[in-house]
């Protein structure tokens, strides 16, 4: 996104909204149930929330499922984990196509089982042409090895002799991303109170609004989005600059949001 487009969009609702979905596990230990339990309920508010956001102004979601990080869990809750994203894509897949929901999965599939790779080749296949939101699932991603990546790809053409190395810019590196073509959030919201982004869009957040907030993530509903869209509404974004003279009424924006959410 270039300087300009930033600035275009300094007060209005989010385009792109990021949630690092986090809690899981401790509502599980609230509740008495297992840990997986609290995985998959976690599921049931990602089903609900894209389902709340259909026909609204928010034209992309990016939630972080599972971190490059995440390997170090117990064996068991990372099958689970990996079990998890392919219940969604086999019962859900039909459905996200029919809302006209686009799907991407970002990260890298090393390590990943052939029949989760084809099932996610699946999914953004079928979806490829829809115009509605883009769901993007961060899926054994991590930010630092997403720049380590794109700086291989930039070496690579460099040796090849696209460009020299004095012209290396941030847009180069942008489009070397998993996000190559997707716009950096406006917004990213993190739930269960922890204060961090933990690896998550590290060079895409540069100029996102950071909401944390205590809810447990498969607590999280529409709701609570329009609260993180109420303090989005409440902020100046400068992009290191000043802000506009002019801005929108943020209860108005606020309101418009949350018509569009019911």
């Amino acid at each position: 996104m270039t300087s300009n487009d930033q600035h275009s969009t300094q007060r209005k609702s989010p385009r792109h909204v990021a949630i690092i979905m986090d809690g899981n596990g401790r509502w599980a230990k609230a509740h008495h149930v297992p840990r997986n339990m609290g995985h998959r309920q976690g599921v049931e508010a990602v089903r609900q929330l894209v389902r709340a956001l259909k026909g609204t102004e928010i034209e992309f979601l990016t939630l972080y499922g599972f971190s490059s990080e995440n390997w170090s869990r117990p064996e068991t809750e990372v099958n689970d984990l990996m079990g998890l994203l392919r219940f969604y894509i086999q019962r859900d897949l039909a459905e996200l196509v029919s809302n006209n929901v686009r799907i991407r999965i970002i990260g890298s599939q090393k390590g990943l089982a052939a029949d989760l790779v084809e099932l996610i080749n699946k999914a953004e296949k079928q979806s490829a042409e829809n115009t509605g939101l883009t769901l993007i699932i961060a899926f054994n991603y991590g930010g630092r090895d997403e720049i380590t990546h794109a700086v291989s790809k930039i070496a690579d053409q460099i040796a090849k002799g696209d460009f020299q190395a004095a012209d290396i810019s941030p847009d180069h590196v942008a489009q070397n991303l998993y996000t190559k073509d997707i716009p950096d959030p406006d917004l990213i919201i993190r739930t269960s109170g922890e204060q961090r982004l933990s690896n998550f869009l590290t060079w895409q957040a540069a100029y996102a609004e950071l909401v944390f907030m205590p809810i447990l993530w498969p607590d999280f509903t529409k709701d609570h989005l329009l609260e993180a869209i109420a303090e989005y509404h409440n902020r100046e974004r400068r992009f290191g600059g000043r802000p506009d003279a002019e801005e929108p009424d943020a209860t108005e924006l606020l309101s418009a949001t949350a018509n569009r959410l019911t």
